[in-house]
């Protein structure tokens, strides 16, 4: 009975999973929407809409393109570039309620550099990779398929889009900042230039390495101190030194993150529990600091709930663990007595 439950299939279609994980990954688990603010429903209604149509997108055209986790990460960028530079202009806005400090550290001809640097990294791995990884974790039997249509993926393209352009003028008026057009402009073609490199980059990079892969364990550690570093690193800067250093940080950290990945072929069965292992490890800071926030007075929205998400999280990936594992555990058996006869 316990093995039928672990095996059995998700009734949830991977695409609803991936549209749903998304948004409560980039915006409830990390607080900037605390559940008062994400649950509201023309809140999550947007939120949904823009994340979740933006990963289910990029996750296709990976697929669509036979490409791996660097092209994913890519186009992760892309992503985070198009909410944050095109949408609500937090990219250039002086006047981003998020900013604190940064807006005027790193803040150079009308771009918020450093602000700009760590969210598209933040996008780049929490809003879509991350979330793309576990959903294909949770539905193996379709990790290499097309989990939309044709149609559909027209109409996310087009929710995406519409989303982006209300949003646009929103937060504009809103904020009385209208950014320049030649930043603006910017922002498009660092979109361009990262889909274009997703698109470009060799299928086989971060695949076929002989270097036997260390223990899931060892990655979990590795990957928890990258997510500390990562968010510890961002926050202290305007603290600690020039915002030039504060960007070559973030290119130290992205460059240490392509040596791990380009190190192991993550697109091999028995390498299931190492990517659920880097996940959850990225994820282990957030959820940790999620409980936190709820005691944190000095914020003026509403955080009551923000432990809840924590548990959530932390037993869904225990959940996700689990499964993972006993998949593991069936295809090495069934490898045993195929070898057998």
């Amino acid at each position: 009975m316990k093995q039928n439950m672990n095996n059995r299939k998700l009734m949830l279609p991977p695409a609803v999973a991936l549209f749903l994980l998304s948004p409560a990954i980039g915006e409830l688990l990390s607080g900037s929407s605390p559940p008062a603010e994400f649950f509201n429903p023309f809140n999550f209604g947007l939120l949904a809409s823009l994340y979740g149509s933006g990963a289910v997108i990029m996750r296709e055209l990976r697929i669509r393109w036979k490409k791996g986790v660097g092209s994913l990460l890519l186009l992760g960028a892309a992503y985070g570039v198009i909410e944050e530079g095109l949408m609500v202009t937090s990219f250039f806005s002086p006047y981003w309620v998020d900013l604190g400090p940064m807006a005027v550290y790193g803040r150079w001809i009308d771009v918020n550099w450093v602000w700009a640097e760590m969210l598209t990294i933040y996008h780049a791995v929490y809003s879509i990779t991350i979330p793309v990884l576990l959903v294909e974790l949770a539905y193996p039997e379709r990790r290499s398929e097309r989990w939309i249509s044709n149609k559909a993926f027209a109409f996310l393209l087009g929710l995406l889009v519409l989303v982006v352009v209300l949003g646009f003028f929103l937060f504009s008026t809103l904020m009385n900042y209208w950014t320049p057009l030649l930043q603006y402009l910017l922002g498009i073609g660092l979109v361009a230039a990262f889909v274009y490199l997703a698109r470009k980059l060799p299928a086989p990079w971060g695949h076929g390495r002989e270097k036997k892969p260390p223990r899931p364990l060892v990655l979990w550690i590795v990957s928890s101190v990258g997510g500390l570093a990562f968010f510890i690193g961002f926050w202290s800067s305007p603290h600690l030194f020039p915002w030039p250093a504060a960007m070559m940080y973030g290119f130290i950290l992205i460059f240490l993150m392509a040596r791990i990945i380009a190190r192991y072929d993550w697109s091999q069965c028995p390498n299931r529990m190492h990517v659920f292992a880097f996940c959850s490890g990225a994820l282990t800071f957030m959820i940790l600091f999620a409980a936190l926030q709820e005691l944190d007075k000095n914020r003026t929205d509403v955080t009551a709930g923000m432990t809840v998400v924590a548990v959530a999280f932390a037993v869904g990936l225990f959940w996700l663990g689990r499964r993972v594992k006993h998949q593991k555990t069936l295809e090495l058996s069934d490898s045993k007595v195929l070898n057998s006869g």
